[in-house]
């Protein structure tokens, strides 16, 4: 699968990506990042910061996008209906 979440359980940030990932209908894996920012190195590793929602998407070359809206207009340009138009 190529594309990946890092996500908090009940951040608003995560759920704004998740219901634009519902709306493409796109399949990605979901990784839970702890609560304590100290505790998020897997998230760190893979974006240099801890701060969720990141998205990578091997496909695309993208290996850790943060930011919500970023990733919002990031899906919509590259799986939308306008993708490939």
């Amino acid at each position: 699968m190529a594309l990946e979440l890092y996500e908090l359980e009940g951040c608003p940030y995560c759920a704004k990506v998740i219901d634009k990932l519902d709306e493409l209908d796109l399949e990605y894996e979901s990784h839970m990042v702890p609560r304590s920012h100290d505790e998020r190195t897997e998230v760190e590793q893979v974006s240099g910061q801890t701060g969720v929602p990141v998205l990578i998407d091997e496909e695309h070359g993208v290996d850790g996008m943060p930011e919500s809206d970023d990733i919002v207009a990031y899906l919509e340009e590259t799986y939308g209906a306008s993708a490939g138009a």
